[in-house]
């Protein structure tokens, strides 16, 4: 008896100092987020004016969107994960920018979720589906993406002019505000 009360509170305290770690980790990720939003960065690997690398890739509805769609309009890039902490904090404000602004901006989000880490097509969508996010979604089923545009921090977000150009590359959470000042910089 007294071997399994033991048990029982070797366990309770190190669940109990478990939880506290985990809580202590997720706070400070949140503090490093909040330093980081929307912090522009030195482009790595890719040169600020330079032609952003076409893509093809797979829309959650099975829909085949590439970069070069959208030549003629400015795009936001989006890299981003579910498991993200940063990145379910910013997609609500892309939802917004994309609602009340993107149309007159002529800005379009191409939002690319890393599904190669992230787990099932159904835990994406209902992410999606729960923020009603209504710009295109796309599916990198493999790293080649995130290779190519050399991301390493997520959501990292390219702001692409309308001739096709790499202007900013911001890694961390951007909020309404920023979005349109970003766009508004692009031409």
């Amino acid at each position: 008896m007294k071997k399994t009360i033991s048990l029982l509170l070797v366990f309770l305290l190190i669940t109990i100092a478990l939880v506290t770690y985990i809580k202590r980790q997720i706070e400070d990720n949140q503090k490093i987020a909040e330093a980081a939003i929307g912090q522009e960065v030195e482009l790595v690997g890719l040169d600020k004016g330079q032609f952003a690398p076409n893509f093809t890739l797979q829309t959650l509805d099975g829909q085949t969107v590439s970069l070069a769609d959208y030549r003629g309009k400015k795009v936001m890039i989006n890299f981003w994960a579910t498991w993200c902490p940063p990145c379910k904090v910013e997609m609500p404000h892309m939802q917004n920018y994309y609602k009340k602004h993107a149309a007159i901006d002529n800005v379009e989000i191409l939002a690319i979720n890393l599904t190669y880490q992230d787990g099932s097509h159904k835990q994406i969508q209902q992410f999606v589906k729960g923020l009603d996010v209504q710009f295109p979604v796309l599916l990198a089923e493999s790293k080649d993406i995130t290779e190519t545009y050399k991301t390493m921090a997520y959501p990292t977000t390219f702001m692409v002019d309308s001739e096709g150009r790499i202007q900013y590359q911001i890694t961390g959470p951007l909020d309404l505000e920023m979005l349109q000042q970003y766009a508004s910089k692009l031409k």
